[in-house]
């Protein structure tokens, strides 16, 4: 184990991964940090090797945050039959030629909402995470999944309950007991409806994750799904919303390139491209090692958990010319935010279309929209990233 990897903190992933994953990258590609109890794997063709492999590196994880906090396996942390079988039932509302015919009418009509909100507001100023890209990104969300009848408030509230446990490596009992408060308030407001859906299910998401592929009369059972779907409501809420206020702050910090996707509208696909690229949403990948496996210079130990870094993947200095740089005019080329292989980010393309819907309405409407001087950008995370606030004038 280096020097670097052991020295490393939680706060100091929290702080700037970027500056650590580019250090580990250089020094210590494939390097076990005791603060959060992972083999971190850096590089971006290793990254990619080890969630591609899954007879390696099975996504089931002893001791899994997820799977602790969750309340058993999930989507995320199953391999094989079992995550095809959970991935089945999302594919009949996000498969991207589906998303496509639905998404604008779905995500249009709560923008406007967001932007009227604003516009109302006096002094021409608003903090756009909390007010605006949160509550487009919880509220279409919950409308596709069939929690329509629920307030911004109370999603954004269960998101954020949720990260705390999904990304508590470290063991905090603090966030690990605001985790299972929120998840047992889910719990107590979802099962009834979920117990409802199972036997007179509609089309929204929750149904289908129950009766997909199921015998008439048979739904799966609401324990075996519940896990499933707090990932969504958790990664589903989280990665457009955030993915935009990282895209956006990129675009302000650079005026040319605002003025680029508002002369060129079609460039906006490019821009929501490059800011899930810059600022990946989603740090890692999970795995664990399935027996020795040489990688990086060094052996994971079979039973060793391992997170394979698609953040750092995004600004490996091998696969990206300047990679901290933020830049649409990049060429468009495949990166690692949605994560690789089987468990490749199912709503990938809802994220994508619900970003560039939030960030065109914004953009569009306010032609002197600008960073408040009177606030810093601050970034946080390195499991999930984004400015903590927004603060902006027009």
């Amino acid at each position: 184990m280096g020097a670097f990897a052991e020295s490393l903190t939680v706060e100091d992933l929290d702080a700037d991964p970027y500056a650590a994953y580019r250090r580990l990258r250089s020094e210590e590609p494939v390097a076990w940090v005791p603060a959060v109890n992972l083999w971190l794997v850096t590089r971006a063709a290793d990254v990619e090797y080890v969630t591609t492999h899954p007879e390696e590196f099975s996504a089931t994880v002893d001791g899994s945050p997820l799977d602790l906090s969750f309340g058993g396996p999930s989507i995320l942390t199953v391999d094989g039959e079992s995550h095809l079988d959970k991935r089945r039932s999302l594919d009949r509302k996000y498969r991207p030629r589906t998303v496509a015919g639905y998404i604008d009418a779905l995500v249009q009509p709560i923008a406007d909402e967001c932007l009227a909100r604003l516009l109302a507001r006096p002094g021409r100023r608003a903090e756009l995470m909390a007010e605006y890209f949160e509550p487009i990104s919880v509220l279409s969300l919950g409308a596709v999944l069939g929690l329509g009848h629920l307030p911004a408030s109370t999603l954004q509230d269960w998101f954020h309950g949720l990260a705390m446990g999904a990304t508590n490596f470290e063991r905090d009992p603090t966030k690990q007991a605001e985790n299972d408060r929120t998840a047992a308030a889910i719990d107590a407001a979802l099962r009834p409806l979920m117990e409802r859906l199972r036997h007179e299910p509609d089309d929204s998401t929750i149904a289908h994750m129950l009766t997909t592929g199921r015998e008439p009369g048979s739904p799966r059972p609401v324990d075996e799904v519940m896990p499933s779907l707090k990932v969504i409501i958790l990664g589903g809420m989280q990665e457009p919303g955030h993915g935009a206020g990282s895209c956006l702050v990129g675009l302000l910090q650079d005026p040319a390139q605002l003025d680029l996707v508002r002369g060129e509208p079609e460039r906006w696909d490019d821009a929501v491209h490059e800011g899930l690229r810059w600022v990946a949403p989603i740090g890692t990948q999970t795995r664990q090692a399935a027996s020795d496996v040489a990688l990086g210079g060094t052996v994971i130990p079979a039973g060793a958990p391992v997170g394979a870094v698609v953040a750092s993947a995004c600004r490996d200095e091998a696969a990206w010319p300047d990679p901290d740089r933020f830049d649409i005019r990049r060429e468009r080329r495949a990166h690692a935010a949605f994560g690789y292989g089987p468990h490749f980010c199912a709503g990938h393309a809802f994220a994508r279309d619900q970003e560039r819907i939030a960030l065109r309405t914004l953009v569009d409407a306010l032609p002197a929209l600008a960073l408040d001087q009177g606030h810093d950008v601050v970034m946080r995370g390195w499991e999930f990233r984004a400015p903590t606030a927004l603060h902006v004038t027009w």
